[in-house]
């Protein structure tokens, strides 16, 4: 790992609103998304990147890798407290009016029942218009894998919407 370089950066600081938009899209919560972000820019600049990986790439690997971490580390506090007790997703949008709300409400808990790997690319490729060769390049997965999951993510949506 290296410094970012000025190019790295710059591609960096292009990349944020997509970043924001697709940490709004994990997290389902515009507070976690902001921590969430402000995670994966630290992460980026403080331990840098490969000379030939592109920033906005490494970027959204970064973020994706860091909300896993924190999905994990949630469920281990989760078991933690249950355990003590017996003793052994807002997205942010509060201008959509009336039916518009509650169709954006339908479709936001159909995604969020999607499993995480249906969720991520479906996010990264119908919300930041990736492509599949992009998608599988930041998840580090092959894009028929993309391809199908996009396509199963598609295909459930459509029967939970109807």
């Amino acid at each position: 790992m290296s410094q970012l370089t000025a190019n790295q950066k710059a591609v960096l600081m292009n990349e944020l609103t997509g970043l924001k938009r697709f940490s709004t899209s994990l997290t389902g919560d515009r507070h976690d998304a902001d921590d969430l972000l402000q995670l994966t820019v630290e992460r980026v600049l403080e331990r840098g990147m490969p000379k030939d990986a592109h920033a906005g790439k490494w970027a959204y690997r970064v973020c994706r890798n860091l909300w896993l971490d924190e999905l994990r580390a949630r469920e281990v506090r989760s078991r933690f407290a249950k355990a003590e007790a017996t003793g052994n997703g807002d997205l942010g949008v509060s201008d959509a009016g009336g039916l518009e709300r509650l169709e954006f409400e339908r479709v936001e808990q159909a995604i969020n029942t999607l499993s995480e790997e249906q969720r991520t690319v479906l996010l990264l490729v119908a919300i930041e218009g990736r492509s599949y060769a992009e998608v599988a390049e930041v998840l580090n997965i092959p894009i028929g894998t993309v391809m199908s999951r996009v396509a199963r993510a598609r295909r459930s949506l459509a029967e939970k919407i109807g």
